[in-house]
């Protein structure tokens, strides 16, 4: 047995003397005893099965000596997602769109893992059935995503007409969309504002991580302003503004100058925590995710052509973080 990815499961078997003109169904159940007989047999009428590189789509066949099998089990369907009573924080909220602040923690929409619980389920509870379908079932409204552990504003379409005007700011018309992220960084960037270009992509050493390319990948520009810094230059307040929306955009991009965002346990690590008082020690041990908030959301609404500006506030852990690393500034 192997697997092609997480959830894809491949099954083989080669025939043996034993095996000579026996029914294929009672060859592979002795074969494969975790599978059932019916679950064999909706897998073969499904085309999942191979017998010497053929599909086979019947059970009644004889096997010969030799003959190989190989049954691709695909992933289990998810459920559809059901609405489920999960406060919001609404900030904006209009027939079209409705703008929240997600909490750190949700996850956007139902995956493997993570059925219920999501923005999804929420929303499905709060709009009932005016939600756009152009995302699919699994994915109603959802426009943009931000990763499960950062915080903020996020807009959500009613309606297909807004989904698709929403869709076209966000990969077309960057001239008309403002986001701005707060963040906390370790160390303090060299120049007080730049901008910060590089192809973003999976990392060939760690699959599960993005960075930078000096080939392929996906066009990526992080502006950044710094907003604060210690006087020991230990970690700074950083607000950083995206012209373009790649994963992990803003934690790529500052880890890749030197200055990766205080707690985010995939691309930089508390290496200054022991240098602060016990206290502190114990805010960022317990934070225990990337200081990241999208606190900033503004767009031309795509029906009525009006400006919408949301600002995002900022939650309750992340304050205090904030306010541990003497970085207190009025930060709404």
């Amino acid at each position: 047995m192997n697997e092609t990815d997480q959830s894809t499961e491949i099954l083989e078997h080669t025939a043996t003397s034993a095996d000579e003109g026996a029914r294929l169904d009672k060859v592979l159940a002795g074969a494969w005893p975790e599978q059932s007989r019916s679950r064999i047999k909706s897998l073969i009428e499904d085309g999942h099965l191979l017998q010497n590189d053929q599909t086979v789509l019947k059970m009644s066949g004889k096997v010969k000596d030799g003959d190989k099998f190989v049954l691709t089990i695909p992933p289990a369907e998810p459920a559809l997602p059901e609405a489920e009573d999960i406060k919001l924080d609404v900030l904006y909220e209009d027939d079209d769109l409705l703008v929240i602040n997600k909490p750190a923690g949700m996850v956007v929409h139902p995956a493997a893992g993570n059925e219920s619980g999501t923005l999804v389920n929420a929303l499905l509870a709060h709009c009932g059935d005016s939600l756009s379908g152009i995302g699919g079932v699994r994915r109603p409204g959802i426009v943009h995503r931000l990763d499960k552990d950062t915080s903020g504003a996020m807009v959500v379409a009613k309606n297909d007409a807004a989904h698709r005007g929403l869709s076209t700011l966000f990969s077309e018309d960057k001239d008309n969309i403002d986001r701005a992220y707060l963040a906390v960084v370790w160390g303090v960037p060299a120049k007080s504002d730049g901008e910060i270009e590089g192809n973003i992509g999976r990392s060939p050493r760690n699959r599960k991580k993005m960075t930078v390319l000096q080939s392929g990948g996906k066009h990526a520009l992080t502006r950044y302003k710094l907003l604060q810094k210690r006087d020991d230059s230990l970690a700074s307040l950083v607000e950083c503004r995206l012209a373009t929306g790649r994963t992990h955009q803003i934690r790529v991009h500052m880890s890749h100058i030197g200055h990766s965002l205080v707690c985010d346990p995939v691309y930089g690590r508390n290496k200054h925590s022991q240098k602060f008082n016990f206290e502190t020690q114990e805010i960022l041990n317990a934070f225990n995710k990337q200081a990241l908030h999208a606190r900033t959301l503004g767009f031309v609404h795509p029906n009525t052509g009006t400006f919408i500006s949301t600002t995002a506030p900022l939650p309750d852990d992340l304050t205090a973080l904030i306010e541990s690393l003497n970085l207190s500034i009025e930060i709404g």
